[in-house]
Order: C-alpha cells, then sequence, then structure tokens
C-alpha cells in the first residue's frame, strides 16, 4: 500500500498577515484621499453653475462662489483665487490649486487640481 501526499493549497498564516497588512494600508489610504476629491467635485460643480448663472462684475462672481463654499464646507479656494474671464456675452470661471494631505508622521500627499467651467 503506497501513500501519496497531496500538495496544500491555501495562504499560510504570514501570508494572511501580510495580505491583511496591504489591505489595511489600501483601506486607510482612500480614507485619506477620498475627501480631497469629494471637494475637488463639489469645487467643479460651483464653479461650472456659476459659470453658467453669471453676473455682471467679477466680484459678484467671487461673491456667488463665496456663499456656495460656505453652504458645501468648501475651504480649499476662496472667491478671489478663481480666475474669471468674459468671452463675449459669457463667463469664464476657472481655478487651480493644490491640497496637502497628512498620511502619517512626515509623509504627506500633495494633489494638483485644477477646475473650470464656462462655454
Amino acid at each position: 500500500m503506497t501513500m501519496t501526499r497531496k500538495r496544500q493549497h491555501g495562504l499560510s498564516l504570514i501570508g494572511l498577515i501580510l495580505t491583511s497588512g496591504v489591505l489595511v494600508f489600501l483601506a486607510l489610504l482612500a480614507m485619506k484621499v477620498a475627501p480631497a476629491y469629494v471637494e475637488y467635485f463639489t469645487i467643479v460643480k460651483n464653479i461650472k453653475a456659476i459659470a453658467a448663472q453669471g453676473g455682471s462684475t467679477v466680484k459678484e462672481i467671487q461673491t456667488n462662489f463665496d456663499k456656495r463654499a460656505a453652504i458645501d464646507d468648501m475651504n480649499a479656494i476662496t472667491g478671489k483665487e478663481l480666475d474669471v474671464e468674459k468671452n463675449g456675452d459669457r463667463w469664464i470661471v476657472s481655478a487651480s490649486y493644490q491640497k496637502k494631505v497628512l498620511l502619517f508622521a512626515n509623509v504627506s500627499l500633495l494633489f494638483d487640481f485644477e477646475a473650470a467651467g464656462g462655454p
């Protein structure tokens, strides 16, 4: 009677710990980065709405953005940081800004965002 040994398949305890560690790190990274992108998409939405709404002066457009920013709790940029140009009878509103996200200790991520709205 001969016995054959079957190879075991699966994940060892060390493999499980390492895989779990990587997954936890990626989840923490996503939780740190997601708010920056949510704020960016809110800024884009507001810039497009303000460009479509228009206004009579640059100051009025900047004030409208500040009001929307207060409602949506955005603090990445202010109305004064918007680039506002008039193209015929339409307004072109754009902004570029950087967002620094602290990961841990002295490690950070720096994002460069650009948003524009207009014709």
